[in-house]
């Protein structure tokens, strides 16, 4: 079966194409996503983002995206969310003031504090919390591309940990059909497009 997946295309969204190519070489149909009615027929629906979290929020409630990304995830379609996309689905977010954020994900976004440069830039590897269809395969050898300075600080839902500079932070969540991750799949060469094969199989 190939699913109809939407990409949301919210300004903050740089890496949009990027993510529609790797789903489609995971075997998707896609639809880049701009306005509520565009979801009309969609699946399932990835989040991207790159930028800062208010910027991502204003774009979002400006379109009437917000409202309509919640009310999806609210009637059990699967949602993932990256890096940016991940972040603004928690409750709150700390960076350029505080901004309310969707509220799917029980944690708020902080500034990254740890021993190395921030941003955290490059490849690392993820200790996998539980079992998560999400991250079925992947293991600690398995390499993910990151590129962020704040991150979710969240207690539950977790299903992926990552270290860097000696920092242990969330790389992966989820909340039943709603999913967040830190880094960039479609940066992540065979093993990226194996998370999206997941993702279409949820």
């Amino acid at each position: 079966m190939t699913h109809l997946v939407g990409v949301v295309d919210y300004g903050a969204a740089g890496n949009v194409f990027s993510i529609a190519r790797a789903l489609e070489i995971a075997g998707a149909h896609v639809r880049v996503i701009k306005q509520p009615k565009d979801l009309q027929g969609i699946s399932k629906l990835v989040m991207p983002g790159v930028g800062s979290f208010v910027d991502g929020m204003r774009e979002l409630k400006a379109s009437g995206m917000a409202e309509a990304i919640v009310e999806f995830a609210d009637e059990g379609h699967p949602l993932l969310g990256i890096c940016l996309g991940m972040q603004v689905l928690s409750k709150i977010g700390f960076e350029y003031g505080v901004t309310s954020g969707l509220g799917l994900i029980n944690g708020e976004v902080r500034q990254m504090l740890c021993d190395s440069v921030v941003p955290h830039m490059g490849f690392n590897n993820l200790s996998v919390v539980g079992e998560s269809a999400l991250l079925k395969g992947i293991t600690p050898q398995d390499l993910f591309y990151f590129m962020h300075s704040y991150e979710v600080q969240a207690y539950t839902n977790i299903i992926s940990l990552s270290t860097y500079g000696g920092h242990q932070f969330v790389s992966g969540v989820q909340s039943e059909n709603v999913f967040g991750l830190q880094f960039h799949p479609e940066k992540s060469r065979q093993v990226g497009v194996r998370v999206f094969e997941n993702f279409l199989s949820v």
